[in-house]
Parts: structure tokens; C-alpha cells; sequence
């Protein structure tokens, strides 16, 4: 278990504690920060509070962050068919049934699988975005 300790700045006074938290932990989804909120893993000058209370100014946010089992994404030889690719972006067509990313009960055989085999390179984003998120039975 990881103890982390922040300060949340005055600039961030009258926004909400969990947004706060999310523009001063950017590795972390505001999902996850909200998650530790309501299991008591955040506190706030060593009390709980609730994801949707406003910042005062100079609290101080102790997070306990447990160690999370990763499944690190594989690169599968998936086909998808390309259809535009420029410098910053992929279009894909994607097909019916295929899962968009690796998830619960799905870590194999999805198209962010594909897209690492179809580009290496990807997996040294920080943070690859799809933007059109489809489920799979779309």
C-alpha cells in the first residue's frame, strides 16, 4: 500500500474535491480517484468527505493506494481494416463483436490488442484515447 500526501492549492478553491484530485493526479481517472473517496482510501485533514464537496483551500489529502494487479495490454495479430492514418490519428473500421479494449473477463482479442500489433509504437503513449468508444455488439 502506497500513502501519498497532496495539498490542494488555492487555485483550485470552489471546484469540486474530485476534480481537483483528477487535474493533480493525472494518472489517475477521476473514476478511480472518486472510488478511493468513497472507500474511505482519501481523506482530508484526516477526515472522509464526499467526491462532490467544494475545495476551501490548503487541505491536505492523504490517499492510501493499493498496489492494483495490471494486465498489461499484448499485441494480438488481429486483421482491422484501416481506414485513413495520418500522424496523429488511426481511423478503423470496426467489426461487429470485436471489444474495443481490454477489460474485465475480455484482456484478449480486442481492437486496442490489434491496433499495438498493427503499430508498436502505441504502447509508449501514456494514455492512447478511442474516440468513438464503441461497445461490441455495435
Amino acid at each position: 500500500m502506497n500513502q501519498l500526501n497532496i495539498i490542494i492549492p488555492d487555485r483550485l478553491i470552489g471546484q469540486r474535491i474530485d476534480s481537483a484530485m483528477a487535474q493533480l493526479l493525472p494518472d489517475y481517472s477521476r473514476s478511480k480517484i472518486t472510488s478511493w473517496v468513497r472507500s474511505g482510501g482519501a481523506l482530508i485533514n484526516g477526515k472522509s468527505f464526499k467526491p462532490k464537496e467544494k475545495v476551501l483551500g490548503g487541505e491536505i489529502v492523504a490517499l492510501s493506494i493499493k498496489a492494483e494487479k495490471t494486465n498489461e495490454w499484448k499485441a494480438e495479430d488481429i486483421p482491422i481494416e484501416v481506414v485513413y492514418e495520418d500522424d496523429d490519428i488511426i481511423v478503423i473500421n470496426k467489426p461487429v463483436g470485436l471489444v474495443t479494449h481490454p477489460g474485465a473477463g475480455n484482456w484478449t482479442g480486442t481492437l486496442a490488442n490489434a491496433l499495438l500489433h498493427y503499430d508498436p509504437s502505441l504502447a509508449t503513449l501514456d494514455r492512447a484515447g478511442i474516440v468513438h468508444r464503441l461497445d461490441k455488439n455495435t
